[in-house]
């Protein structure tokens, strides 16, 4: 999975947008993409490399957390977040594609406006 596809992925998800906040570099060059939810602005995704590495932020609950921490290599605590509500979640290692997405919909879950 590419960025893109990953931008392309949270897009799919009701009034989400993407947002690049953190420096004045165009939208191609900005090295965090990050995916909100237009109601409250909260965000669910951050997208970036670190270590030559494609990586997202993604919201989850404490226990949760924990259990995929355990479960999987490519499951940390979430880069430059709060460690105990978000993990980073490096792509393309040991966690399926399949259960990256439904990571992905379970942060949104998480964020959307009630």
């Amino acid at each position: 999975m590419t960025r893109q596809d990953l931008i392309d992925l949270c897009l799919t998800f009701p009034g989400a947008y993407e947002d690049y906040p953190f420096d004045d570099l165009t939208a191609s060059d900005h090295p965090w993409t990050v995916m909100r939810h237009r109601g409250n602005k909260k965000s669910f995704a951050f997208i970036y490399e670190r270590e030559s590495r494609l990586c997202v932020n993604l919201k989850c609950a404490p226990l949760e957390a924990d259990l995929l921490r355990g479960a999987f290599e490519d499951v940390l605590p979430g880069y430059h977040m709060n460690k105990t509500h978000w993990n980073t979640v490096r792509v393309g290692g040991d966690v399926p594609e399949e259960e990256l997405r439904r990571m992905i919909g379970n942060s949104y879950d998480l964020i959307k406006p009630k």
